[in-house]
Order: C-alpha cells, then structure tokens, then sequence
C-alpha cells in the first residue's frame, strides 16, 4: 500500500524524522503517527477536564461559611443603585 506526500514541508519534516531515528521514510511516517495517536489518547477529554475542574473548585471552598442563597439575597441582586 502506497501513499504519496505532496505537502513539501509535510515530507521535509518526514525526512528530517527519517534522518534522526536512521529509517525509512514509511518507518519515520508511522513512529511519528504512532506518538502522535498516544499522545492524543492519553490526555484526559474536555468533558474529564471540566468535571475535574469542577470537583476540585467544589472541594475547595467551605460551604459552611457562605452567605445562604435566599430569597432576599437574590432580590438584592436586581435592586437599582
């Protein structure tokens, strides 16, 4: 199965990879996808970052300590100044 790169920095930069590791073109091409798959797969997605971010955010503050949400509170943000 062939492929051709027809981006000219896409195969500079194939070449350079295939220059450092001492391979083939077809070795460098999927050493670099190789990485790049595993790189990608392991970083956590949006959605874990964000419920991460969110248990943490949680976790640190002190409920006890905070003004309550009522009703005049509430009020008190639409009141004019």
């Amino acid at each position: 199965m062939a492929f051709h790169i027809k981006n000219a920095e896409t195969d500079a930069l194939a070449r350079k990879v295939a220059s450092i590791k001492k391979v083939g073109l077809t070795d460098a091409v999927h050493l670099a996808l190789r990485h790049e798959l595993e790189r990608v797969q392991d970083q956590p997605s949006k959605v874990e970052t964000l419920l991460k971010f969110a248990r943490d955010f949680r976790a640190s503050g002190d409920f006890e300590k905070g003004l309550p949400a009522d009703k005049d509170f509430i009020d008190s943000l639409y009141e004019d100044d």
